[in-house]
């Protein structure tokens, strides 16, 4: 009692000094009130008559009004009720910015006395305002090797209400990496700073989404959030990877020049430059240099020279692959040439006879040969024959050894000289032929009489010898290294021979001639005959392939120019190439460049750009005319292929993928397959799978295969203890674009789990005259609450007993008594109410006792 006597002595005191002080400011004409921010308009703050010792029927008789200085008017004077009331809402933080304690000064001015009173009116705060952040979304970007600890500054919220409604707490939310610590400002503000908990792994999460949440004091509170994204920058942890330790490929010897063998490809799962992969040659000989080229980029393995089974049947090369910090991995390359039928038999004369004499016995040797094929197996097995009736035949000596043997005796004169043709085959498909001549003179002996033959003159006219008639021997006329003319012994007129090329007789020289000296009997006399070789236009123009192959990036601007091979003609002067065309293409046009010799040098012309995804290549066809006539043409085709920039993300087959597993299915169980599409080509194109910033619940349970985008189980699954997970998978191609999709799994039940039952409260043992409605136990099955009563046998049901648990608890208590009965048991003649407590929702949790 004495306690509280003092208690209101303090109030007392208080109370009454707060009077004083009023009455001493209204003798003083000063009054002061408060008034909450945000009042509605006409909202009472103070009774001004009745503080000021005013009669209302004196204030309205006088006239009585409330000045504010500047334009705003704040308050005024109920003139019924003689209350200080608001003239609009007042909004504390916009009058009084930046200032503590809020006051509104304004004077009550009674015009019929000439009397003035000065009003303080304080504006005192509300929770009106929530914490604010000036940037609601903030980026940091942290290296993967940035240390736990460290500490990274974040923007301060703003709060203008005061005191506790004003800002009071921060709070983050993310995942485990980072944590909060608050400082302390010189003026007592809070500072927020972002703390690295844990290591960061690019490789394992990119990125980490968090929220820094700011409160104030109010009741209720408010908050204001800001989101933080930290990017994780890579650093080179992670060495290259080749998909395979040796890669091995079987090519014919005659792929094209050009042609890719195979694909090396090495994966790093960093970053940027760290995980930007270049590929060379780590071991290869000086040839193996000359023939094979390694796209350092694609990690393509292609043909720069023509291959050689007979020289080099299989090469071995080692290639690196490196990233941007230098780290690298290699791998093996096994090139195995396969023969093709692509050398002839090759026939030698190793010794031969240029005579034989006519009586030679039959199997005389008269030449040995040699044969020889590069090619392998049934490609290299070589028959050989003569060609004709002759009488001669081939033995076989040693290996590939063969005689020439007579196969009957001769006779020079029904044939004086043979033309032997050997003729050899190989057992390719199809088959490659040679051959060979053997010239044998038959000589003569005395085996026939003498015979008298007639001698034959023929006369041509010599104009050098005054019209006199020349005599030609036969056989004597022309003489020359060839003969391609002959001399008539009837007339002495000069004809071909034989067809004549000028191009093979003179090569590219512009002027042909051919010159020998004609020998004339009778007198005797040589005359030195030149006959000029004119050009006819009887070449078209010719290119040195069948195909012209071009390689031209996407990126390429237009106006870039690309020389083309020039075409060769072997006619000379105005039968000769002239210009060339093109055929019609939007994409490209033809240009000629005349160079130092005169000759035009074609050029392709890119007149538009190109895109890979649209067209990928390009059949153009240049023609290369002469200035004949009628003029002759000769056509090359040009393929252009379009190389890829990374110009296309990758995109998944759906936005959202879904599947059903069971529980307790065994680690690595195929669950579903992602797949993701990316149009370029490539490195550019090649498709890896990650997790997209998935928390460690998911990455525990599940794995996904960067390769196959096949996601399995990793863990074991519970429906008790989770039923569904959602997450999302990240697809990146090889130039660092991504796509993303959604994973929805629905965890399917097993009946895995026994019955429990809880004994929550009991009461043993009972006394037999216990009373009815007595409570002898509580128990707890699974999510089922059960209390058990003694009532009368087949009752209606009572009500039910109150645990103790739910003694301090009324909700629970009005939850549990609004329950009914399930059903009723019957043991040893007593009676059992079980009072089944069915909306678990609505019980809070009970401890087992």
């Amino acid at each position: 009692m004495c306690v509280a006597g003092r208690r209101w002595g303090r109030r007392q005191r208080v109370l009454l000094w707060g009077v004083l002080l009023a009455a001493w400011e209204a003798a003083w004409g000063q009054l002061r009130y408060s008034v909450p921010e945000e009042m509605p308009k006409g909202s009472f703050v103070g009774d001004v008559a009745k503080d000021l010792g005013l009669q209302l029927l004196a204030l309205q008789d006088h006239g009585v009004r409330v000045v504010t200085e500047g334009t705003t008017q704040h308050f005024a004077l109920h003139g019924k009720t003689g209350y200080l009331v608001t003239a609009e809402r007042i909004d504390r933080e916009q009058l009084c910015r930046l200032v503590e304690k809020c006051i509104v000064r304004c004077e009550l001015i009674v015009e019929g006395k000439m009397k003035v009173y000065g009003i303080q009116v304080e504006i005192t705060d509300i929770n009106d305002n929530a914490p604010s952040f000036r940037e609601a979304d903030k980026e940091l970007r942290l290296s993967e090797t940035t240390a736990p600890g460290s500490r990274f500054p974040l923007a301060e919220a703003h709060d203008p209400d005061l005191g506790r409604n004003s800002l009071q707490s921060y709070e983050l939310s993310g995942d485990e990496h980072f944590s909060l610590a608050v400082q302390a400002g010189p003026g007592g503000d809070q500072r927020p700073e972002l703390v690295l908990a844990k290591a960061l792994d690019r490789e394992e999460a990119a990125v980490h989404e968090l929220v820094l949440r700011a409160s104030d004091g109010g009741d209720p509170a408010r908050t204001g959030t800001a989101r933080i994204r930290v990017t994780v920058l890579d650093a080179n942890d992670n060495t290259p990877v080749f998909s395979q330790t040796v890669y091995a490929v079987r090519v014919p010897e005659d792929v094209p020049v050009g042609s890719v063998l195979v694909i090396v490809m090495a994966t790093d799962a960093d970053d940027g430059p760290n995980g930007n992969v270049k590929y060379s040659f780590h071991k290869i000989s000086d040839r193996a240099s000359e023939l094979f080229h390694l796209d350092s980029e694609t990690g393509e393995i292609t043909v720069k020279n023509d291959l050689d089974f007979e020289e080099i049947p299989s090469h071995e090369l080692e290639v690196q692959a490196r990233d941007g910090g230098e780290l690298s991995d290699t791998a093996k390359v096994v090139i195995t040439v396969t023969d093709v039928n692509d050398n002839e038999p090759k026939i030698s004369m190793r010794s031969a006879l240029s005579e034989i004499s006519e009586d030679a016995p039959s199997g005389t040797v008269v030449a040995l040969l040699h044969l020889q094929d590069r090619d392998s197996g049934s490609n290299g097995e070589v028959r050989c024959s003569l060609n004709g009736t002759v009488p001669f035949r081939l033995e076989k000596s040693f290996e590939h050894y063969y005689h020439v043997v007579t196969a009957r005796e001769l006779d020079r004169e029904q044939v004086s000289e043979y033309n032997l043709t050997i003729r050899a085959a190989d057992g390719g498909s199809p088959s490659l032929q040679s051959s060979a001549v053997l010239a044998l003179r038959v000589l003569d002996v005395n085996d026939n009489a003498p015979v008298d033959l007639p001698m034959v003159q023929l006369k041509a006219v010599n104009s050098e010898q005054g019209g006199r008639e020349a005599d030609f021997e036969p056989g004597n006329q022309l003489s020359a290294d060839k003969q391609y003319f002959t001399l008539s012994h009837t007339d002495g007129n000069l004809y071909v021979k034989e067809r004549l090329d000028r191009e093979e007789l003179c090569g590219e020289s512009v002027s042909c001639s051919v010159s020998f000296e004609a020998l004339v009997h009778n007198p005797i006399n040589v005359f030195h005959v030149d006959v000029a070789i004119q050009d006819v236009n009887d070449n078209s123009p010719t290119f040195s392939k069948a195909t012209l192959e071009l390689e031209i990036g996407e990126w390429i601007l237009p106006g870039a120019r690309f020389p083309l091979e020039m075409a060769r003609d072997a006619d000379a002067g105005s039968n000769s190439l002239l210009t060339y065309q093109l055929s019609r293409n939007p994409s490209f046009s033809l240009a000629l460049k005349e160079n130092t010799g005169g000759k035009k040098q074609p050029e392709l012309l890119l007149d538009e750009s190109l895109d890979r995804e649209k067209q990928s290549s390009f059949e153009l066809v240049l023609m290369a005319v002469d200035g004949g006539d009628p003029a002759r043409s000769g056509t090359v085709q040009v393929r252009v292929n379009v190389t890829d920039a990374n110009d296309n993300p990758p995109v998944f087959s759906k936005n959202v993928y879904e599947a059903r597993v069971a529980e307790n299915q065994p680690a690595g169980s195929l669950i579903l397959q992602v797949q993701a599409t990316d149009a370029d080509v490539g490195s550019n194109g090649r498709v890896s799978y990650f997790f997209s910033n998935v928390p460690d619940v998911v990455s525990s349970v599940f794995a996904v295969d960067a390769e196959s985008g096949e996601v399995r189980t990793a863990g074991p699954l519970d429906f008790e203890e989770k039923s569904k997970y959602v997450f999302g998978l990240e697809a990146r191609d090889g130039g660092g674009l991504t796509g993303h999709c959604e994973v929805q799994i629905d965890i399917t039940d097993e009946n895995d789990n026994v019955p429990e039952i809880i004994t929550l409260l009991l009461s043993s043992p009972v006394p037999e005259d216990a009373p009815v409605g007595t409570v002898v136990a509580l128990l707890k099955r699974r999510w089922y609450l059960y209390c058990i009563a003694i009532t009368k046998r087949f009752s209606r049901a009572v009500e039910i007993a109150e645990p103790r648990q739910y003694s301090d608890n009324p909700t629970g208590r009005d939850q549990l008594k609004d329950q009914t009965i399930d059903r009723l048991e019957i043991s040893r003649g007593r009676t059992f109410a079980l009072e089944g407590i069915r909306n678990r929702q609505s019980v809070p949790a009970v401890k087992q006792h």
